[in-house]
């Protein structure tokens, strides 16, 4: 992490490497939460406030992302915000923070899809070709609606999320207990559709880093 901080300042590593280099990039990807997260968990571990610092530095950038919507369409805003900006909150007691990731938690909750119960995962709300995809992915970016609940105590956040992960369990889990990478509700009807894979081997397969996501999410909510 020492090594990284003069690597990427205010800036963050790519969702790839190319040639086992992460190149810099501006707050425009749905991983730069990571990078703020392991400043944060470093200033819990060691008590060193240059890591804690750096993270802060990164929360006027997180405001100024949802503000503009550079790239918020999607569920990713719970790995974006609760790892930055809710993480902030619980560590300085942020109103900045605070307040940046109770916008991101509306944004999420703009996502949801009452009769289909899930909080769609990408795509465009009004293209009814788009609607009704959930993800495995989403486990871990429900965390986000359930603190929207805590320091509100708004139920509108946890109900959304309470009827997503049940959705998930019902139809992303497969009898072997492998799982589904992506699961189709009808977003009318809220019958459910199909599994398929847009990240994987085939729609079949077992996905690995899908499975983590369901190994880590389900207990995590």
């Amino acid at each position: 992490i020492d090594q990284n901080l003069a690597t990427f300042g205010d800036r963050f590593p790519a969702p790839s490497s190319v040639g086992g280099v992460y190149a810099a990039i501006d707050n425009i990807e749905w991983t730069n939460g990571f990078w703020t997260g392991m400043l944060g968990v470093a200033y819990e571990v060691t008590g060193d406030r240059h890591y804690l610092n750096a993270a802060q530095s990164h929360v006027v950038s997180f405001k100024r992302r949802v503000e503009s919507k550079v790239n918020v369409d999607h569920h990713d805003l719970g790995f974006l915000y609760t790892l930055s900006c809710v993480s902030a909150c619980k560590l300085t007691g942020s109103d900045i923070a605070r307040e940046t990731a109770l916008q991101a938690a509306e944004l999420l909750l703009c996502r949801y899809l009452p009769a289909a119960g899930i909080v769609q995962a990408w795509g465009d709300l009004s293209d009814p070709t788009q609607r009704g995809r959930m993800i495995i992915d989403c486990n871990l970016n429900l965390p986000l609606l359930y603190w929207a609940t805590e320091v509100t105590g708004e139920l509108r956040f946890r109900q959304a999320a309470d009827t997503h992960i049940a959705r998930a369990a019902a139809h992303i889990v497969r009898s072997d207990a492998s799982t589904f990478h992506t699961f189709y509700m009808d977003a009318e009807t809220g019958e459910p559709l199909h599994g398929k894979t847009d990240q994987g081997y085939s729609d079949n397969s077992c996905w690995a880093r899908g499975q983590a996501w369901g190994i880590y999410g389900f207990p995590l909510v």
